[in-house]
């Protein structure tokens, strides 16, 4: 092989029908656009769709990730660009790895995220090995974010178009993975590009509707999932205000989130209340004003680690950071305490900041991330 041969799209000297991807299929527009686009361009494209959880219920509802239907629309696009597509049963994997402490966590008072810990127990590690072991080159995925190549290997990128950006959801990916991993959706400018593409291909899939919810939580109601999932842990209790007043009662603390205002169903106050905290122990959910919510410092722990120096090699940080998926950066400076646990001091103080919730970092200048943690306490 010619040293001096250009690189292909993925990144490989070699020619596009010699570079074997696997291509992980939820059977949406964005997986889809990825696995047909490759196809097109000519390389070795193997897609591959999980199954999550319980193919039966999966087929009455629709709209979810990795669902009966979806596993249909994903095998019909792989017909229609002729390659080779496979589902795989994660089903026990799945519960192992994250149904199961999604629900603990909620127990436990916290409020988890479980699509990153899907990427990072399940999509990026068992399919990336399974990607391996169909002796692929990488793995490609429908993700808004974007892999670049830095002076000191692949770096993670935001997304072209922050309204898509996934990078939240992404922290924990660890170098190795990210050298095996491409992202051909994070330079495009807007979802509408994507479906302009799918259209191009001619695929049934372009208008299909964005998955909303959590793939195994129907309707976005956690506290049924969980009573399915533990009916002999969810324990009534007292709503308390911080001044030690009992305002009412409640049906377990799984209904009730940090940040909270609404549902409360007590009258007769004079100012309005928020949930402030959730003591599982106690079995009592504390109410207060808005002002209690505001938060400054944060504990973070199982820190993953993206950037170049090891991040003890200084005292300080001074980066950006997101305590929720739906909010932008903000200013903050990142204290170290080891190589996986810190504190986070935000320079404008957040509201709403729960234990379970990802904090993630970010470049302040420029859209490098520089990995992230999970909050583990609440902060001050």
């Amino acid at each position: 092989m010619p040293l001096d041969r250009p690189l292909n799209s993925l990144g490989f000297a070699k020619a596009p029908a010699d570079t074997r991807v696997v291509v992980a299929m939820s059977g949406g527009v964005d997986s889809s656009v990825v696995a047909a686009q490759l196809a097109e361009e000519g390389y070795d494209v193997v897609g591959v769709t999980l199954q999550l959880y319980d193919h039966g219920a999966a087929l009455a509802k629709k709209g979810a990730c990795c669902a009966g239907l979806d596993i249909h629309d994903a095998r019909r696009v792989a017909e229609e660009m002729g390659f080779p597509h496979y589902v795989l049963d994660y089903e026990n994997i799945f519960k192992d790895a994250v149904i199961d402490e999604f629900a603990d966590s909620y127990l436990a008072g916290a409020t988890p995220v479980p699509c990153i810990r899907c990427n990072e127990r399940v999509k990026f590690k068992d399919l990336l090995e399974t990607a391996r072991d169909l002796e692929a080159d990488c793995m490609a995925t429908g993700h808004y974010i974007q892999r670049k190549d830095g002076a000191h290997g692949p770096e993670l990128h935001s997304a072209e178009d922050a309204n898509r950006d996934q990078s939240y959801f992404l922290f924990s990916t660890t170098p190795e993975q990210l050298a095996f991993l491409r992202f051909p959706l994070g330079h495009l400018p807007s979802k509408a590009a994507t479906r302009e593409l799918a259209a191009k291909y001619g695929l049934a899939v372009a208008d299909k509707p964005d998955s909303q919810d959590i793939c195994f939580v129907p309707n976005g109601d956690y506290a049924s999932v969980i009573e399915k999932l533990r009916p002999d842990a969810i324990d009534p209790g007292d709503i308390v205000h911080v001044d030690g007043r009992v305002l009412g009662r409640h049906e377990g603390v799984i209904h009730y989130t940090i940040g909270q205002r609404r549902g409360l169903a007590i009258g007769g106050l004079s100012e309005p209340i928020y949930v402030v905290k959730l003591d599982v122990d106690a079995k009592q959910v504390i109410v207060g004003p808005k002002e209690m919510l505001a938060t400054r410092i944060v504990p973070v722990r199982e820190i993953n680690w993206l950037g170049d120096a090891p991040i003890t090699s200084r005292d300080e940080w001074h980066i950006s950071v997101k305590v929720r998926s739906t909010r932008p950066p903000r200013e903050a400076i990142l204290r170290p305490i080891s190589d996986t646990e810190a504190e986070v001091e935000l320079l404008t103080p957040e509201q709403g900041v729960a234990p379970g919730q990802a904090c993630v970092f970010y470049e302040t200048v420029g859209t490098r991330i520089l990995g992230g943690g999970w909050i583990w306490a609440g902060g001050r």
